[in-house]
């Protein structure tokens, strides 16, 4: 009965040693993601080349990595990219399915698939105060980044929408405006048009990037001569769930899926 009795304690501490070795791995892994995601990194060596983005014209060079589903969604400079990545003991880092679109940018002086390639080779990194360092194992360093702040926000601005479905968005012949979108502060209100018709709602905001849209009504006009798919663009409004902002870009997502829909800020 004794050694019976005996068996049992040793089982339940050495369950509890093992619960307490858990937690504690956890919390340090949440340290560890929290030290790099949810922020805005921005270019400023690419290998040991400085990078100067303060004069910069259109998009900076950047990237966030979302702690939420795991997404890394940034600018190479012209185009948006996003992908997966994990982390791993020892400050390691992949990443992993690594897409971008196909915008032609005559005039972007860095070539954007040097960028790309950070992300195709790094294996670890190193912090340094506000800095963050993508290395290729112990060899070289590939790229630094410094932490900005990030002040973006999504209310209040006028979304123009550019990639739908994956496909850049063009107007189509004999359409009034452009299809955009703005959520207003105000009794979180949503506004936009589509293509022929204008559209409303509501919005609602939560923490991680969480966003939901209802009572999504649209007018009734009929616009025979526009080749424009609205149905397509409203069920963006429909179906996603959670976004992701990067610098003056805007991805309205479902899950861990590729972006639904990409969005420019644009400022009048």
């Amino acid at each position: 009965m004794k050694k019976n009795l005996t068996l049992l304690v040793i089982v339940a501490l050495s369950v509890m040693a093992c619960n307490s070795a858990k937690n504690t791995s956890n919390d340090a892994s949440n340290a560890q993601a929290s030290q790099i995601t949810n922020t805005t990194w921005q270019l400023t060596k690419l290998g040991e080349m400085p990078v100067n983005q303060s004069t910069r014209q259109g998009k900076k060079i950047q990237f966030e990595l979302n702690q939420t589903d795991q997404r890394i969604f940034g600018n190479s400079g012209c185009n948006t990219f996003n992908g997966s990545y994990t982390l791993g003991k020892g400050n390691n880092i992949n990443f992993s399915k690594i897409a971008s679109t196909r915008m032609a940018c005559p005039d972007n002086k860095i070539g954007e698939q040097k960028v790309l390639n950070v992300f195709n080779k790094a294996d670890n990194y190193t912090i340094n105060g506000d800095k963050l360092i993508l290395n290729d194992g112990k060899r070289s360093v590939l790229a630094e980044f410094q932490k900005v702040e990030n002040t973006e926000k999504i209310v209040e601005k006028y979304w123009k929408l550019k990639i739908l479905d994956g496909k850049e968005v063009q107007m189509a012949k004999n359409q009034e405006k452009e299809r955009y979108f703005i959520l207003k502060a105000n009794q979180n209100k949503l506004q936009g048009f589509a293509g022929c018709n204008s559209f409303s709602g509501s919005y609602t905001l939560e923490s991680n990037g969480q966003i939901n849209f209802k009572n999504i009504a649209t007018t009734m006009m009929a616009c025979p001569d526009v080749d424009v798919d609205e149905s397509a663009f409203l069920e963006v409004f429909e179906l996603a769930n959670n976004y992701t902002i990067n610098g003056d870009t805007l991805m309205l997502n479902i899950g861990k899926r590729a972006p639904l829909a990409v969005f420019e800020a644009v400022y009048f």
